[in-house]
């Protein structure tokens, strides 16, 4: 073991900063993809954009976590793992907030006539993908012993993904033979494209998590 893994460890015991702001960062999440669900719930438009606002505003607060978690790293020193590895981690927090924030406001400017099943469905996977994230980052407080848990809750989030790839190619292919209006089957491929990429937005916060573990285990 080299003498820095060494003093590393020694720095290993309870909880620390780090972890809370990125739960506090999953918190937005969370609420974000609940308010997005719950956009894609409906088809009232006073809904739509109620929602849209408190999107905005959980992602206006997650740039200022973002900056006060870079803040911190840079203050800090010995770390369980490496500081660009949980930098990279908060930041794909951050565009998994951008992205859900462009998709709100993407279903006020099309204003679909419908909003069908599969879209919500698709919503429902980013919002369980969002819950799974926020139950694991507590975890990472003691890699050591939550290393299996850590690693299920990256698997959850991967297993929904590849979830939310099927419902879309199969959402696609629906569209394509029953919608007749060209104006309202490019709306619903366009936001169907949007909550897919946020579903794989949210795989790439876990696989950050992984490569973190990895650098862990390989120290």
């Amino acid at each position: 073991m080299s003498l820095y893994r060494k003093i590393r460890k020694l720095f290993n015991g309870g909880d620390h900063g780090y972890v809370e702001l990125l739960s506090r960062q999953t918190e937005y999440l969370v609420r974000t993809t609940s308010l997005l669900y719950d956009m894609f719930s409906t088809a009232d438009r006073e809904v739509w954009e109620k929602n849209e606002k408190e999107i905005k505003s959980c992602e206006v607060l997650g740039d200022a976590l973002l900056t006060e978690f870079h803040e911190q790293l840079y203050g800090s020193f010995f770390m369980q793992v490496s500081k660009l590895d949980l930098q990279a981690v908060s930041m794909a927090i951050d565009d998994c907030l951008d992205v859900s924030k462009d998709t709100s406001k993407a279903l006020l400017i099309y204003g679909p006539q419908r909003v069908d099943d599969q879209l919500q469905e698709l919503a429902r996977i980013a919002k369980d993908q969002s819950e799974a994230i926020h139950d694991l980052i507590p975890l990472l407080a003691n890699i050591k012993r939550n290393l299996a848990a850590i690693q299920l809750g990256c698997d959850r989030v991967t297993e929904l993904e590849h979830a939310a790839d099927d419902s879309y190619e199969e959402y696609v292919g629906y569209i394509f033979k029953n919608v007749e209006d060209m104006r309202e089957l490019t709306k619903d491929k366009n936001l169907a494209e949007m909550l897919e990429n946020v579903t794989d937005v949210h795989k790439k916060i876990s696989d950050n998590v992984r490569k973190m573990l990895l650098g862990y285990l390989t120290d």
